[in-house]
């Protein structure tokens, strides 16, 4: 699999991430161990996961499987930290305090002394940025963390976080930003994706399959055994089975069949290799399925396919991203 450098940083990572959202929940351990032993035969170093991940379940599933199945030294451990479920509701805590606990419960439950990457998962104005990314500053200096982060920011957000760390010297630069792309979600393009690339941060891109619309599945309803069906994960699928995305998606599958490849092959090589993107972060709830995802790996799309799904999915771009 092919190794890339995360941005302007000396952090190399391979192209496609292993993501853990369904790990501890719909993934169980024995599927788990076969996912990463999968992926890290594949040649993947990069295992993506978070404090919110099923309570924390996905974090200590990544704990109990590393060296026993994958060496820790042959792998980056990514996490993020301010986004908590609190009596069953979904809080974003992005104190000081908040985040720096929420990291040393994570390190406890992978029982590691330091993460590879470690980001503010979502933005908030109930604290203060300088507080925020103190932590993040914290974090690096106190030897928890190698390099840090965020996700879910818009354009704006990005910028102005990666000025703040690039303003003073005691500050740790940011390595990276993780955001939803794919065909079905291409909103990143407006400005954080260009705020991303000016300002030397690599794009993690977070369900490049369209949350798994884009492997065609969905084409004749819902499959009874899909994240679409689950009661948890429904809402999730739903904003991705409208009538724009039916047509992008049967785009998809003409160059499969054209290729001779999967439709999961052809949108996961897609975004992988769109400008600015380190890696792709691909989950799955089998091993089974991961290893087809693994397939797309040598798939390089050629140019006019390339164009045609660049047409079929394109957003719309008018002031002020584009002036009149």
């Amino acid at each position: 699999m092919e190794q890339r450098r995360l941005g302007d940083s000396g952090l190399w990572v391979s192209c496609l991430a292993l993501g853990t959202m369904t790990w501890g929940r719909d993934t169980d351990q024995h599927e788990a161990r076969d996912q990463l032993l999968a992926y890290a035969e594949a040649g993947g170093t990069l295992i993506d996961t978070a404090a919110s991940y099923g309570d924390g379940d996905s974090e200590r599933l990544v704990g109990a499987l590393l060296d026993n199945s994958v060496a820790r030294a042959d792998v980056a451990i990514a996490t993020k930290a301010g986004i908590a479920v609190r009596r069953g509701e979904r809080r974003v805590d992005v104190s000081r305090k908040a985040l720096l606990d929420q990291l040393d419960d994570s390190l406890d439950r992978m029982d590691l002394d330091y993460v590879d990457l470690w980001q503010v998962q979502a933005w908030s104005d109930d604290a203060p940025m300088d507080e925020t990314f103190s932590a993040l500053d914290h974090a690096v200096t106190s030897g928890r963390a190698r390099y840090v982060g965020v996700s879910n920011y818009s354009g704006w957000q990005t910028a102005a976080a990666a000025v703040h760390q690039r303003s003073g010297a005691a500050r740790v630069p940011l390595t990276a930003t993780q955001v939803e792309y794919s065909l079905l979600q291409r909103g990143a393009e407006r400005e954080a994706l260009p705020a991303a690339g000016r300002l030397g941060l690599g794009v993690l891109a977070w369900s490049p399959l369209g949350r798994g619309v884009l492997t065609g599945k969905y084409r004749g309803g819902t499959p009874a055994d899909s994240r679409g069906a689950t009661s948890h994960l429904a809402p999730f699928v739903d904003p991705y089975l409208d009538d724009r995305s039916r047509h992008v998606v049967d785009a998809v599958c003409t160059a499969a069949e054209g290729l001779g490849a999967l439709p999961l092959e052809v949108a996961l090589a897609w975004t992988r290799d769109r400008p600015a993107v380190g890696a792709a972060v691909v989950g799955a709830r089998t091993a089974a399925q991961l290893r087809d995802v693994l397939g797309s790996d040598d798939l390089v799309l050629p140019d006019e396919i390339r164009a045609a799904l660049d047409e079929v999915s394109a957003v719309p771009l008018g002031y002020p991203e584009r002036m009149p």
